[in-house]
This record gives C-alpha cells, structure tokens and sequence, in this order.
C-alpha cells in the first residue's frame, strides 16, 4: 500500500470506506499515540511511545471523524536484513474494517527483504498468521515488587565481577557487547539509553565489560528491566538485584518461560506471570550473535 494513497477498507456497511493516506508519524503525533493505547484499554506508555517516535519508524492513519488516529505501526530496523514491528494499534470504533490488515502490509513492504519479528498477543495472532509469520517462541511478562533475598547478596560478595552505574564512557563497550550477543546493530535505539533509561548498569570483569541491563519507567508506578544482556544466568541475576535496589514501585522482565534460568527464580522474587505473547517471524531467521546470553527484550515493541 503506497503511502501517498488512501487506504480503502471493507467496513459491512458499504463496499469500500477510503481512510486517509497512511503516514509517518513524528514526536508532535505523541499526544495521539497515546490516547490511541488508551482507546484500546493499554496503558499510556508515553516514554516508550516517544522513544519510538524519535528513533523508529512509525506509521498511522487519522481518524476519518477527525478524533486523533485510526491506528498506528512502528517498524524498527536492525541493520539492512532484520526489523521488528511493534504497537500495532486500532482504534476500537474502527476495528474490523481491515485497517490493521492495511497497516501491516504496509510496513512489511516497508521492511523491504529483512526478516521481520513480532511479539504478538493472541487476538493479533490469527492476523499475523494469515500474513505468514510463523511463531518462534514464548514470552511471558512478570511484574510486581522485586524482593531481594540473602543469597543474592553473598552471590555478589563471591563473585569477582562487578555491577556498578554505566557512564557515557561505558557506550562504545555496551553497544560491542549488546551486538555480540543480538547478531544485529540495535544501535539506532540503545544510544538513546543513556538519557533515556532511569537507571543503566553495567557488569564490569577484568577483562572489561561482559553485561549491562537498563531499566526504564514506562508507567509512574512500574519500571521495565530490558534489554538485559548477560554472560550467564547468575550474572543476569547480579544485574536485575543492582537495578531493583534502586527503582520505585513494580519492576517487569518479559522472559522465555523454556529457559529455566529465570522465571522461577523471578517468581521467588516476588514476581507474578502477568501476560503471554508468542514470538512471531515473517522470513528467515538464522542463526546469529549469541542468544542465551539475551535475557529480557529492550521491549515488547521490538522483538
């Protein structure tokens, strides 16, 4: 769907109701983006929606009755051969007209020949499906108050790593790490970390820096741990302690419930299974970077 064309889309009503030309969005559509989460019963998330605003590719229709959108889509591109859509997002009143079919294959054609992954709730999966991703994998979301506990303490008394607040200095070494580990340049989206996140934190080894891991406040009262890159479990434990002690409120790390490192060990802390997606792909996914050393997403907008 060219963007400079109006998306015609069946509504039960008549053959064809045109929606205007799909569009970028930029930060001054902030304001709609979020009252658009909000028709659809999400939450607000106006740090993530201006985060993504001002460092991916975002997509949206206006609304025909003149009220904000009619729906939106953010295309993030990892390098030339991987992107991730995230915020997929109707309207209520325009639901089943077709729109988000529309959206979606118009940020497809925008990835070009990338690999494209999602994280897709189950009412978005039959479209996803229809479109030919296929699943990869699960993710399920715990939140609630972090509770720290004794062994974690004497795991970092006996450990000759240490967890300490990342610096700008820090920046050339955690995007090395980050693309190690990834297989792809998600550089576009972590330089914005330093001013952007609430709290980043590094794992510093003598050999220099193995690990970071940023939390950022997408709500007033809840902060996300993510993206999380560690070289093993413990450490990836050390980084999640390090940054709880010094967050207010619930904490959420979004994890793969069939790798035993964590969810438990989360659950222990005082976190509840709170959500469940499906990690979805549209193209080849080869093997890249180093994935057990990938523990939480920088979010569920880009997988």
């Amino acid at each position: 769907m060219a963007a400079g064309r109006g998306v015609p889309v069946a509504s039960g009503l008549v053959a064809t109701d045109p929606f205007p030309p799909i569009r970028k969005l930029d930060l001054g559509d902030l304001k709609q983006c979020v009252a658009l989460s909000l028709d659809r019963g999400w939450s607000p998330e106006r740090s993530k929606w201006a985060l993504l605003l001002g460092a991916s590719e975002t997509f949206g229709v206006d609304a025909p009755d003149g009220r904000g959108l009619a729906g939106a889509v953010v295309l993030t591109r990892w390098g030339p051969d991987l992107a991730s859509i995230g915020m997929m997002l109707v309207a209520d009143r325009y639901g089943r007209r077709g729109l988000g079919r529309a959206l979606m294959e118009h940020v497809i054609a925008e990835a070009g020949q990338a690999t494209v992954t999602l994280f897709a709730t189950d009412l978005g999966r039959p479209l996803y499906e229809q479109l030919g991703f296929q699943p990869v994998r699960r993710s399920v979301s715990f939140v609630g108050q972090f509770r720290a506990a004794r062994a974690d303490s004497r795991a970092q008394a006996g450990s000759s790593a240490r967890v300490r607040q990342a610096t700008e200095a820090d920046l050339p070494a955690i995007l090395a790490v980050d693309l190690a580990a990834f297989g792809a340049d998600r550089s576009r989206i972590l330089t914005v970390f330093p001013g952007f996140a609430e709290r980043l934190a590094v794992l510093e080894t003598a050999d220099g820096i193995a690990g970071y891991a940023a939390a950022w406040r997408n709500l007033p009262a809840s902060a996300i741990v993510g993206p999380l890159v560690a070289p093993d479990p413990p450490a990836a434990q050390r980084l999640i302690v390090d940054l709880a002690a010094g967050l207010h409120g619930d904490i959420r790390l979004d994890l793969d419930p069939d790798r035993p490192e964590l969810p438990a060990w989360a659950h222990a802390h005082g976190l509840e299974p709170a959500a469940r997606t499906t990690v979805m792909t549209l193209g080849d996914l080869p093997d890249r970077g180093t994935p057990d050393r990938l523990f939480t997403p920088i979010s569920v907008a880009l997988a």
